[in-house]
């Protein structure tokens, strides 16, 4: 963030004092894209950001048109639980689950012990949400999630979504040039939206990094995590009506989408038996 100098330095002194120690004030939406960011930047180090990661996050972003073209074009979901599954859980997308299962049933085997998540159902989500990580998405996060946060459709959501962006650059998971994904923010190999990359990603290959873009197991594990953190229970059947049903709900709200899920994963389960 670049201050202008005022007359008095003294004055210039306690309004950054003000700015960086004050309470987190709301960042009007719309508006001059250059105007706006300046003020996120002064909320963002009021929120414990450091300078070194807005500057380095922050400079130069722009607006991204094709974020906005994407957001305005969202159609409502309305293909019927038979469709959907019929064509995610694709003869292709089962030989490979299936062939990762064994690739890292003893990371599996680890993060079942450790959060009570089985296999398959992590394994169905890595699927259904990219691939395995193939398909992670191409957009800077940056500016996707920056671009949302000044458009004026859901700027709260979005604003503190970049904040908590700033922040996994901040405690070093990964470099703003590492931070490429869906162009409406989600990040990684199983796609968390920065809210729950800070609250849930874990590091489980051991490197010092959160890293859910590059590595499986810290994607998965914090899946995992995810999904224990909203009462997952170990042991228990994951189709519509139980406990953990509910909990796949939290993972995607739409009931076709976690259907799907449980699906996917059953029929995982079914092939490692």
């Amino acid at each position: 963030m670049r201050h202008i100098r005022t007359l008095s330095l003294s004055i210039g002194s306690a309004l950054l004092c003000l700015a960086l120690a004050g309470p987190s004030r709301a960042v009007p939406c719309g508006g001059d894209f250059n105007t706006w960011l300046a003020d996120f930047k002064r909320e963002a180090a009021s929120q414990g950001i450091s300078q070194r990661t807005i500057g380095a996050a922050l400079d130069g972003v722009t607006v991204d048109p094709a974020v906005l073209s994407r957001d305005r074009g969202q159609r409502v979901f309305s293909q019927t639980f038979e469709q959907f599954s019929g064509r995610m859980i694709s003869p292709d997308r089962m030989r490979k689950g299936t062939a990762l299962l064994g690739r890292y049933a003893a990371v599996f085997s680890r993060i079942e012990r450790q959060f009570g998540v089985p296999g398959p159902v992590l394994t169905a989500i890595w699927g259904l949400e990219t691939d395995f990580g193939v398909n992670q998405g191409r957009f800077s996060l940056i500016r996707s999630v920056a671009t949302l946060a000044h458009d004026c459709r859901r700027p709260d959501k979005f604003r503190a979504e970049l904040v908590d962006l700033l922040r996994i650059v901040d405690r070093g998971d990964m470099a703003p040039g590492e931070l490429r994904g869906d162009w409406a923010g989600e990040i990684g190999q199983t796609q968390f939206l920065p809210s729950s990359y800070v609250k849930f990603a874990v590091d489980f290959d051991g490197d010092g990094k959160r890293d859910l873009i590059h590595s499986a197991p810290d994607a998965l594990a914090s899946t995992a995590n995810f999904l224990k953190g909203y009462g997952w229970r170990r042991g228990e059947p994951w189709s519509e009506g139980t406990e953990n049903f509910n909990v796949l709900l939290e993972w995607n709200k739409a009931r076709v989408y976690a259907k799907t899920i449980a699906a996917f994963a059953e029929r995982l389960a079914a092939t490692s038996r």
